[in-house]
């Protein structure tokens, strides 16, 4: 660390991208920037590097996977030192943040051989003398693009479920946490120095799009709608497949059977946890009438002790102040009330916690991805009203509901990929489950046994075992064969008179 630049603005100088502390403007390191032959170049690489890969099977993979689940658990510690030194985040909370990528490592390692290996599947009727065969193969290269609100745990999804199942690796990480980045690629070398199995590329926003044209083969991308709509057009000139996880708008329910300090404690940690800046965040919350009045007063209480500097972190990109100011300020001119903090809770480069209340449906506040340490909280006649309004954004992501009775039924009904129930963000840290949104919220899955089948093709294999019993798919059946065909399928499928 040497000097102390313009707060969390990342600058080029002399080919290298030097990575600033949002909060302090402290160096937090220095990588070298991609031009685009050395994306390309990296690519050809691990080609080359994933080829060994997948020769090494479930078994040498997991070895060595689990092999960096240990240097990233023994050095724990150092990483989120690292990562509040880059981020700004609380060490902490990158503890945290890193037991759950730890966690997704070591479940990716442990389910890709029963996942992903090969297994026969039963045949039917007009080919019941070929046996089916499943297995899935490794796309090869997979490019990820991550973000740099949670630069541990979201691309080591993607990564992880791409390595176990046997590809190769080239990350982008964002230019807001490149060293996070670089440590994660360089830990995992240590492990596995044979190859470049995993690597980094780094720059700003059109390294990604390099990457993207570059000839992987799969590209799994974080970030925003906007952004997400970028690269999906990039990869779409070669029919490149990705995934994409973006935005979100996440809203939590709250039932009138609710436990409501649980659900006041879980709404202030969903909705500000990493200064708001969690695309899983809670921002809006729907509490039904006989509840509401206890629910803000709880929700008040507990996030009115949170502290900028503290608990409450910098905001990451400068640039992000100025929209959670105006959806702020659009919301109190609108007539919305701010029961904690306001328009003075924006001073760079924090936010203090904010609750606004009585804020129109319409507004940017409700409407739009806030990315700061700000709640709505609307009052609802019942849970059906609140189902109505928190699936009437075009994001669709995760959410949360509180309740006994119906709260699952509640869950049920939200458009979104996952929901925690009595609970908010917990589906993240659960590797068995998979993650991901509908709508603006992107598609495809990571975590889960769904985010490992992201990551290899299905390939069918059909092997015939003996002689047709009714012949149907060849020229040289007969009238007789065609006769017994029908009478068979008649048999099995037709309607019982």
């Amino acid at each position: 660390m040497t000097a102390t630049r313009t707060p969390g603005l990342p600058a080029l100088e002399d080919g290298l991208l030097i990575s600033t502390n949002p909060a302090s403007g402290d160096e937090a390191g220095r990588v070298p920037v991609a031009d685009e032959a050395a994306v390309t170049e990296a690519v050809a690489a691990a080609r080359t590097a994933a080829a060994w890969w997948a020769g090494l099977g479930f078994d040498g993979r997991k070895e060595r996977l689990l092999a960096w689940r240990a240097v990233l658990a023994d050095r724990i510690e150092e990483l989120g030192e690292l990562t509040e030194l880059e981020g700004g985040k609380p060490a902490a909370d990158a503890v945290v943040e890193a037991t759950a990528a730890i966690e997704h490592i070591d479940w990716a390692a442990r389910n890709a051989r029963r996942v992903l290996g090969p297994r026969k599947v039963r045949s039917r009727v007009m080919v019941l003398e070929h046996s089916g065969h499943l297995e899935y193969q490794p796309y090869g290269v997979v490019g990820v693009i991550g973000p740099w609100n949670y630069p541990i745990l979201t691309p080591v999804g993607s990564i992880s479920g791409a390595l176990a199942a046997g590809n190769a690796v080239v990350f982008k990480p964002s230019e807001y946490t490149p060293v996070v980045g670089q440590w994660l690629v360089d830990t995992f070398a240590e492990v596995v120095p044979e190859q470049p199995v995993f690597q980094a590329v780094h720059g700003l926003g059109e390294v990604g799009g390099f990457l993207c044209r570059a000839g992987v083969n799969k590209v799994a991308f974080t970030g925003s709608t906007a952004t997400g709509k970028k690269v999906m057009a990039a990869c779409a000139e070669t029919l490149t497949p990705v995934i994409i996880e973006a935005g979100g708008k996440d809203a939590m329910i709250v039932d009138a059977d609710a436990d409501i300090a649980a659900a006041a404690e879980a709404a202030v940690w969903g909705g500000m946890t990493n200064a708001g800046q969690t695309c899983i965040g809670i921002e809006r919350v729907y509490a039904v009438a006989p509840v509401y009045d206890a629910f803000v007063a709880a929700v008040v209480e507990k996030a009115g002790k949170l502290r900028t500097g503290h608990e409450i972190g910098p905001i990451t990109m400068p640039r992000q102040l100025d929209v959670i100011k105006r959806h702020i300020d659009d919301a109190l001119d609108r007539g919305g009330e701010a029961v904690l903090g306001g328009r003075e809770s924006v001073q760079a480069p924090y936010v203090s916690p904010t609750v606004l209340v009585d804020v129109p449906e319409d507004s940017a506040a409700v409407r739009e991805e806030t990315f700061g340490p700000t709640l709505t909280i609307t009052k609802v006649a019942d849970a059906d009203e609140a189902v109505t309004k928190a699936n009437a954004v075009p994001y669709g992501l995760g959410g949360s509901v509180f309740g006994k009775a119906n709260a699952i039924r509640i869950a049920r009904r939200m458009r979104s990929g996952m929901v925690a129930v009595n609970s908010a963000l917990a589906f993240v840290g659960n590797a068995n489950l998979p993650f991901g949104g509908v709508g603006d919220s992107g598609f495809g899955r990571i975590h889960g046994d769904d985010g490992l089948r992201e990551f290899a093709r299905a390939k069918a294999v059909s092997v015939r075992r003996g002689p047709s019993l009714i012949p149907a798919m060849t020229f040289e059946r007969t009238p007789a064969q065609v006769q017994r065909l029908i009478k068979t399928v008649k048999m099995l499928y037709a309607r019982k008179r």
